[in-house]
Protein backbone atom coordinates (compact mmCIF):
# COMPACT_ATOMS: atom_id res chain seq x y z
CA UNK A 1 0.00 0.00 0.00
CA UNK A 2 1.57 3.21 -1.09
CA UNK A 3 -1.29 5.57 -1.87
CA UNK A 4 -4.86 5.57 -3.10
CA UNK A 5 -6.00 1.97 -3.18
CA UNK A 6 -9.50 2.15 -4.66
CA UNK A 7 -12.68 4.18 -4.90
CA UNK A 8 -15.87 2.93 -3.30
CA UNK A 9 -18.01 5.76 -4.69
CA UNK A 10 -17.32 7.97 -7.66
CA UNK A 11 -20.38 10.04 -8.36
CA UNK A 12 -19.71 13.12 -10.47
CA UNK A 13 -22.86 14.60 -11.94
CA UNK A 14 -24.13 17.94 -13.14
CA UNK A 15 -27.39 19.76 -13.75
CA UNK A 16 -30.33 17.40 -14.24
CA UNK A 17 -28.14 14.34 -13.57
CA UNK A 18 -27.81 15.39 -9.90
CA UNK A 19 -31.48 14.59 -9.20
CA UNK A 20 -32.41 11.89 -8.54
CA UNK A 21 -29.17 11.12 -6.75
CA UNK A 22 -27.04 8.02 -7.41
CA UNK A 23 -26.85 8.44 -11.19
CA UNK A 24 -23.50 7.32 -12.52
CA UNK A 25 -21.16 9.53 -14.50
CA UNK A 26 -22.06 10.14 -18.13
CA UNK A 27 -20.84 12.00 -21.17
CA UNK A 28 -23.12 14.95 -20.41
CA UNK A 29 -21.26 18.23 -20.87
CA UNK A 30 -21.27 20.49 -17.79
CA UNK A 31 -23.00 23.77 -18.65
CA UNK A 32 -22.53 27.20 -17.15
CA UNK A 33 -24.97 27.62 -14.26
CA UNK A 34 -25.22 23.88 -13.55
CA UNK A 35 -24.80 22.50 -10.09
CA UNK A 36 -21.89 20.04 -10.17
CA UNK A 37 -21.94 17.41 -7.42
CA UNK A 38 -19.06 15.12 -6.50
CA UNK A 39 -19.23 12.28 -3.98
CA UNK A 40 -16.23 10.08 -3.38
CA UNK A 41 -15.38 7.41 -0.87
CA UNK A 42 -11.67 6.98 -1.45
CA UNK A 43 -9.74 4.23 0.26
CA UNK A 44 -6.27 5.65 0.66
CA UNK A 45 -2.99 5.23 2.45
CA UNK A 46 -3.13 2.48 5.06
CA UNK A 47 -6.59 1.43 3.89
CA UNK A 48 -8.46 4.26 5.62
CA UNK A 49 -11.46 5.78 3.89
CA UNK A 50 -12.18 9.41 3.17
CA UNK A 51 -15.79 10.35 2.35
CA UNK A 52 -16.36 13.94 1.31
CA UNK A 53 -19.07 15.35 -0.94
CA UNK A 54 -19.26 18.83 -2.35
CA UNK A 55 -21.50 20.67 -4.78
CA UNK A 56 -20.39 23.70 -6.78
CA UNK A 57 -21.86 26.16 -9.25
CA UNK A 58 -20.32 25.88 -12.73
CA UNK A 59 -19.08 29.04 -14.37
CA UNK A 60 -18.94 32.66 -13.40
CA UNK A 61 -22.69 33.12 -13.13
CA UNK A 62 -25.18 34.09 -10.46
CA UNK A 63 -26.89 31.20 -8.73
CA UNK A 64 -30.66 30.88 -8.90
CA UNK A 65 -32.79 31.39 -5.80
CA UNK A 66 -33.63 27.68 -5.85
CA UNK A 67 -29.94 26.70 -5.99
CA UNK A 68 -29.18 29.06 -3.09
CA UNK A 69 -32.05 27.70 -0.99
CA UNK A 70 -31.08 24.07 -1.59
CA UNK A 71 -27.43 24.72 -0.80
CA UNK A 72 -28.28 26.70 2.33
CA UNK A 73 -30.53 23.86 3.55
CA UNK A 74 -27.83 21.23 2.95
CA UNK A 75 -25.10 23.36 4.53
CA UNK A 76 -27.24 24.07 7.62
CA UNK A 77 -28.07 20.38 7.99
CA UNK A 78 -24.41 19.37 7.95
CA UNK A 79 -23.24 22.15 10.28
CA UNK A 80 -25.98 21.60 12.86
CA UNK A 81 -25.60 17.82 12.82
CA UNK A 82 -21.81 18.01 13.26
CA UNK A 83 -22.48 19.91 16.52
CA UNK A 84 -24.54 16.97 17.84
CA UNK A 85 -21.60 14.57 17.69
CA UNK A 86 -20.44 14.76 21.29
CA UNK A 87 -18.82 11.89 23.17
CA UNK A 88 -21.31 9.99 25.32
CA UNK A 89 -24.33 10.94 23.19
CA UNK A 90 -26.40 7.97 22.00
CA UNK A 91 -27.19 7.26 18.37
CA UNK A 92 -30.90 7.55 19.23
CA UNK A 93 -30.32 11.04 20.69
CA UNK A 94 -28.44 12.14 17.56
CA UNK A 95 -31.22 10.76 15.37
CA UNK A 96 -33.99 12.46 17.36
CA UNK A 97 -32.21 15.83 17.58
CA UNK A 98 -30.80 15.82 14.05
CA UNK A 99 -31.65 18.72 11.81
CA UNK A 100 -33.49 17.85 8.60
CA UNK A 101 -34.04 20.20 5.67
CA UNK A 102 -37.50 21.78 5.42
CA UNK A 103 -40.38 19.79 3.96
CA UNK A 104 -40.01 19.39 0.24
CA UNK A 105 -36.20 19.54 0.41
CA UNK A 106 -35.41 16.48 2.56
CA UNK A 107 -34.69 13.50 0.34
CA UNK A 108 -35.69 9.99 1.46
CA UNK A 109 -32.68 8.77 -0.57
CA UNK A 110 -30.52 10.14 2.27
CA UNK A 111 -31.40 7.75 5.08
CA UNK A 112 -28.66 8.68 7.51
CA UNK A 113 -27.50 11.52 9.69
CA UNK A 114 -24.01 10.04 9.80
CA UNK A 115 -22.12 6.83 9.17
CA UNK A 116 -18.85 5.51 10.49
CA UNK A 117 -15.61 5.71 8.55
CA UNK A 118 -12.57 3.50 8.83
CA UNK A 119 -11.60 0.86 6.33
CA UNK A 120 -14.91 1.49 4.49
CA UNK A 121 -18.37 2.87 5.29
CA UNK A 122 -18.93 1.07 8.56
CA UNK A 123 -20.33 1.14 12.12
CA UNK A 124 -22.10 3.14 13.27
CA UNK A 125 -24.94 3.95 10.91
CA UNK A 126 -27.08 6.65 12.53
CA UNK A 127 -30.36 6.86 10.63
CA UNK A 128 -32.64 9.88 10.37
CA UNK A 129 -35.55 9.84 12.82
CA UNK A 130 -38.03 8.92 10.07
CA UNK A 131 -36.21 5.57 9.68
CA UNK A 132 -34.53 5.03 13.06
CA UNK A 133 -37.48 3.33 14.78
CA UNK A 134 -37.84 0.67 12.08
CA UNK A 135 -34.24 0.14 10.94
CA UNK A 136 -31.90 1.86 13.43
CA UNK A 137 -29.94 0.61 16.40
CA UNK A 138 -28.55 2.36 19.43
CA UNK A 139 -25.02 2.83 20.67
CA UNK A 140 -22.85 5.58 22.10
CA UNK A 141 -20.48 8.01 20.39
CA UNK A 142 -16.94 7.50 21.69
CA UNK A 143 -13.71 9.44 21.28
CA UNK A 144 -11.73 8.09 18.35
CA UNK A 145 -14.75 7.36 16.18
CA UNK A 146 -14.70 8.94 12.72
CA UNK A 147 -18.04 9.67 11.12
CA UNK A 148 -19.25 11.17 7.88
CA UNK A 149 -22.15 13.62 8.36
CA UNK A 150 -24.45 13.49 5.32
CA UNK A 151 -26.83 15.85 3.57
CA UNK A 152 -28.74 15.37 0.33
CA UNK A 153 -31.21 18.06 -0.67
CA UNK A 154 -32.99 16.64 -3.70
CA UNK A 155 -36.52 18.03 -4.08
CA UNK A 156 -38.72 15.50 -5.83
CA UNK A 157 -39.51 16.49 -9.40
CA UNK A 158 -36.91 19.28 -9.44
CA UNK A 159 -33.99 19.34 -11.88
CA UNK A 160 -31.06 19.56 -9.44
CA UNK A 161 -29.80 18.36 -6.06
CA UNK A 162 -27.12 19.36 -3.54
CA UNK A 163 -24.91 16.75 -1.84
CA UNK A 164 -22.60 17.70 1.05
CA UNK A 165 -20.66 15.53 3.53
CA UNK A 166 -18.21 16.35 6.29
CA UNK A 167 -15.83 13.86 7.84
CA UNK A 168 -15.61 14.29 11.62
CA UNK A 169 -13.45 12.86 14.41
CA UNK A 170 -15.10 12.47 17.82
CA UNK A 171 -12.63 13.84 20.39
CA UNK A 172 -12.98 13.86 24.20
CA UNK A 173 -14.12 17.50 23.95
CA UNK A 174 -16.40 17.23 20.89
CA UNK A 175 -16.38 16.97 17.10
CA UNK A 176 -13.35 17.92 15.03
CA UNK A 177 -13.98 18.41 11.29
CA UNK A 178 -11.35 16.58 9.24
CA UNK A 179 -12.53 17.63 5.77
CA UNK A 180 -10.34 20.28 4.18
CA UNK A 181 -12.35 20.95 1.02
CA UNK A 182 -14.10 24.35 1.19
CA UNK A 183 -17.77 24.89 0.57
CA UNK A 184 -18.94 26.83 -2.49
CA UNK A 185 -18.99 30.51 -1.47
CA UNK A 186 -21.03 31.57 -4.50
CA UNK A 187 -23.86 29.29 -3.34
CA UNK A 188 -23.58 30.31 0.32
CA UNK A 189 -23.63 34.09 -0.06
Amino acid sequence: MGGGEWFETRLLTSGPRTNPWYQECSDRVIREGDLVAFDTDHVGLGGYTVDVSRTWLAGDVKRTAEQRDMYAAAYEQVQRNVELLQPGVTFAEVSQRAHLPPDGLHSPANACVAHGMGLCNEYPLILNRDQFASDGYDGVLEPGMVLCVESLVAPQGRPEAVKLDEQVLITPTGPQVLSASPFCESLLS
